[in-house]
């Protein structure tokens, strides 16, 4: 596997394929295999780019508080490394909210977005507390019994094929790297402002048992979007291209030959 030293961290990446680069970020407490099944199929078409995010994989650990803006400035480093200016970009679930943050910082480098299982609001006073706490957690504790406890969210117990690699991702990511990203994703901004102003395609993809970010926020965050699909990946939750990776794969090929 690849790495590069970008701002100060070596961090590890899937580059395969030749063609448009198609850049993937994923969510957490995952890793660049999040990815596999996407990656596999659409490196036929596209030069697909997907990066351990810092604290994540094989990419650095930075103990602390990461911000998404860190996130995205490393995304946009590794790219600068690659010779990659322009390209489309999408996330799943915290990966999504950083996708929002590169529109935000570098919007002029973004031919399109992919927005998977996620949402633009900032997080709830609630929220903020509930992620501080389980940050707190999961440095005292270490990641099973949290991965034990929210695989039948991440995965729906009827996709039974997809939940080992699942959660042994989980089980392997570090601790003060997921802990440093819930502390950053807790003060994330709103990004609504952003999504309105988006002149480029997006796609809007959500699995329809998702229950952290359920079907209504896709909804939503479509309206929000100028020039946007929404597609619902039925028999899926949160993790709709590792649950149901033929439908997901297609939906991301259609959309990417309109872009």
């Amino acid at each position: 596997m690849p790495s590069a030293e970008i701002n100060g961290l070596t961090i590890g990446y899937e580059d395969r394929g030749t063609g448009p680069a198609l850049v993937l970020v994923h969510g957490h407490p995952f890793d660049r295999t999040m990815w596999q099944p996407q990656i596999d199929r659409l490196s036929a078409t596209h030069r697909v780019i997907a990066p351990d995010l810092r604290g994540y994989g094989a990419t650095g650990v930075v103990p602390g508080t990461t911000p998404l803006s860190a996130f995205a400035e490393d995304i946009a480093a590794l790219l600068d490394h690659l010779g990659i200016e322009e390209f489309v970009l999408g996330g799943l679930s915290m990966g999504g909210q950083i996708v929002m943050e590169c529109q935000r910082l570098f919007p002029d480098r973004v031919r399109g977005l992919i927005l998977a299982d996620t949402v633009p609001t900032a997080e709830t006073d609630e929220g903020k507390a509930g992620r501080r706490a389980l940050a707190d957690r999961l440095v005292r504790e270490g990641m099973r019994g949290y991965a034990d406890e929210v695989l039948d969210r991440m995965v729906a117990p009827y996709n039974t094929h997809a939940a080992p690699h699942v959660h042994r991702m989980m089980c392997a990511t570090d601790p003060e790297g997921a802990a440093a990203a819930l502390r950053g994703r807790a003060e994330r901004p709103d990004y609504t402002s952003v999504l309105r102003a988006v002149s480029v395609p997006a796609l809007v993809v959500v699995g329809r048992d998702d229950t952290y970010t359920p079907v209504a926020d896709a909804e939503a965050m479509h309206r929000l979007l100028p020039h946007s699909t929404l597609v619902i990946v039925e028999r899926a939750a949160h993790l709709p291209n590792l649950e149901r990776p033929e439908e997901f794969d297609a939906a991301l090929a259609a959309f990417l030959d309109t872009v």
